[in-house]
C-alpha cells in the first residue's frame, strides 16, 4: 500500500466546487458530478478481504476541489462491495480517521446485513483538517472564511458536504464494481450536518440519519435581532451563566465575534445566514425531499450543544421524524434509568430503506388540555401503526433554546412515567400534576415499536414533538 499522505498541491488546471459566479450557491454540482476532475490516486486497489462476510476493497485518495487558486484539496476514500457481483447504491459514511485508512476495514454490524443484500459500503474523513495533519489548511481556510464570509473557505458550510459528494461521484465512477442505486448517509454532529446538506442539494442521495445535528432554521440560527436580545437579557440574569463557542451558531460553532473583529457587522452576519439557509436546513426542504422520497430520522439530543432549539423545532416543524433519548446531547455521558437501552433506529432504518419491509413509526401529534392543577396529554398515531407502548418525560421551567441552562439543566430522575393506551385507537395518554410556582412545563414522549426482519428483531423509537406548555 502507498503511503497515506493527504497534501494540498497545485493543479494545472484550476477547478472550483464552488461557484463564484452565483453567490447564493454554495456548490457548483456539475463539477461535484465531474469524475474527470477527481484525480484518483490508488492507494490500495481491489483486492478480496477474508472475514465473517468477505468483501472486495480499494482505497484512493480524490480532488474535492480547489479552495482558492492554485490549492486543491486531497481525501482519502475507500471502497468496500460485495465479492460477487456490483453494488447496488451504498451507505456513505464520513466517520473515520487517517489510521483507519491504512488497512483493510472489517466490517461489522449493519454493513454485514448491508453487504449480504448487495448493498456497498464508502467511507471517507469529515473530520477537522488537524486530525488529519493538515491543521495548517484548516487555519487558513477559517481565516480566509473570517476575512471574507464566502462559504467556498468554511469547511462546515462547503468542505465537508463536498468531500461526501465527491466521494459518490468517485465511487459511481467505479462502474464495474457499482450500480445506480440508493445512497443511506448516517453519522453524528459534523457527519450529521455535513450530510443534510449534501443530501439537500445532491439528488443521488437519497436517505439521512443524523445524530446531534441542526434539522431546523430557529430565529437564533438566522441571527434575528430581536431573539438575540432575549436570549442576552436572560444569559445576563442567570448567575450559573457559562458561554459556550457552539451556542447561537449558525450551523456549527458560532463565528460570529471573530467576524465583527474582522470588520464584518452583524447586518453582514445576518444576510450569509439567511442567503444560505436554504441549503444548509433540512427544514426549508421537506417538499423537495418528500418529492425525492428522501428518508429522514434525526437524534438531536434533549441538551445538545450543537441542536439547541428542541422547542421551536418541535412548534414549527413537528412532522421532522426524531427521537429523543432523555438528557443527551454532546459530553452528556450519563444513561438515566428511564431511558431506552436497546433502541436500533439506525439498524432498522438502513434495512428499511435498502430493503424495504416494516416501515418505522411516524411522528405522532400531540393534544393537551388543563384540568385545574393538571394538564392531560394525548399522543395520536396514524391508523394501523403498531405502536406499542408511549412513556412521557417532563420539566419545569426550563431555560430557553440557545441558552446556557438549556445544556445545564436535565430531565430530572423522577419525572417520567409510563403512558396507558387511549379510548381511541393509535392513541396514548397521561395526566401531569402541574408544579406549584411553575411559569412553564416542557414535555416529550416516546414510543416503541419492534421492526421484524425475519429471524431477527429491532427495537426502534419515535417521539413526539417536543413542547412547552405556559403555565401563567
Amino acid at each position: 500500500m502507498k503511503q497515506l499522505t493527504l497534501i494540498l498541491i497545485v493543479l494545472l488546471i484550476p477547478f472550483r466546487v464552488f461557484s463564484s459566479s452565483s453567490q447564493d450557491s454554495i456548490f457548483d454540482m456539475d463539477e461535484i458530478r465531474d469524475a474527470s476532475t477527481l484525480k484518483s490516486e490508488i492507494l490500495q486497489d481491489w483486492h478480496i478481504v477474508n472475514g465473517l462476510v468477505s468483501t472486495r476493497q480499494k482505497s484512493i485518495t480524490i480532488s474535492v476541489g480547489e479552495l482558492w487558486p492554485g490549492r486543491d484539496l486531497r481525501i482519502p476514500v475507500r471502497f468496500i462491495v460485495p465479492v460477487n457481483g456490483k453494488a447496488k447504491g451504498f451507505h456513505l459514511t464520513g466517520g473515520h480517521n487517517l489510521k483507519q485508512f491504512e488497512s483493510d476495514t472489517a466490517i461489522r454490524g449493519v454493513d454485514i446485513e448491508l453487504i449480504k443484500g448487495g448493498i456497498g459500503l464508502v467511507h471517507t474523513i469529515v473530520q477537522k483538517p488537524r486530525t488529519y495533519g493538515e491543521g495548517d489548511l484548516g487555519k487558513q481556510m477559517r481565516d480566509r472564511f473570517i476575512d471574507t464570509l464566502e462559504t467556498r473557505y468554511s469547511i462546515q458550510y462547503w468542505g465537508w458536504p463536498a468531500i461526501l459528494m465527491r466521494a459518490t461521484t468517485a465511487a459511481y465512477a467505479e462502474s464495474h464494481y457499482f450500480e445506480r442505486g440508493k445512497i443511506a448517509l448516517s453519522g453524528g454532529s459534523k457527519n450529521g450536518a455535513s450530510p443534510a446538506v449534501a443530501i439537500i442539494v445532491d439528488t443521488r442521495l437519497s436517505a439521512l440519519h443524523a445524530s446531534v445535528s441542526p434539522p431546523w432554521e430557529s430565529p437564533l440560527r438566522l441571527c434575528d435581532p430581536q431573539a438575540w436580545e432575549a436570549l442576552n437579557t436572560y444569559n445576563q440574569n442567570d448567575p450559573d451563566f457559562k458561554p459556550h463557542n457552539f451556542l447561537g451558531g449558525t450551523f456549527g460553532p458560532s463565528y460570529t465575534k471573530e467576524a465583527i473583529a474582522a470588520g464584518h457587522n452583524w447586518e453582514n452576519i445576518r444576510k450569509l445566514a439567511n442567503r444560505i439557509s436554504d441549503q444548509i436546513f433540512i427544514s426549508r426542504n421537506l417538499t423537495q425531499l418528500a418529492n425525492r422520497n428522501v428518508d429522514l430520522l434525526f437524534h438531536p439530543g434533549t441538551h445538545d450543544m450543537v441542536a439547541y432549539d428542541l422547542f421551536w423545532g418541535g412548534s414549527h416543524y413537528p412532522q421532522i421524524p426524531t427521537y429523543l433519548r432523555i438528557n443527551s446531547g454532546h459530553g452528556k455521558k450519563h444513561r438515566p434509568d428511564s431511558a431506552e437501552l436497546k433502541e436500533q433506529n439506525l439498524t432498522a432504518f438502513l434495512l428499511n430503506h435498502f430493503f424495504g419491509g416494516e416501515p418505522l413509526l411516524e411522528s405522532p401529534k400531540v393534544s393537551y388540555h388543563r384540568d385545574n392543577n393538571a394538564i392531560n396529554i394525548t399522543v395520536t398515531f396514524e391508523p394501523d401503526s403498531h405502536e406499542e407502548s408511549g412513556r412521557i418525560w417532563w420539566m419545569y421551567d426550563r431555560g430557553p433554546d440557545g441558552s446556557s441552562a438549556y445544556i445545564r439543566e436535565l430531565f430530572p430522575e423522577k419525572q417520567w412515567k409510563d403512558m396507558e393506551p387511549g379510548q381511541q385507537p393509535a392513541t396514548w395518554t397521561t395526566q401531569i400534576e402541574i408544579e406549584s410556582g411553575a411559569t412553564h412545563i416542557d414535555f416529550f414522549t416516546n414510543h416503541l415499536k419492534t421492526i421484524h426482519r425475519e429471524s431477527n428483531t429491532y427495537p426502534t423509537y419515535i417521539s413526539s414533538p417536543y413542547n412547552r406548555i405556559n403555565l401563567k
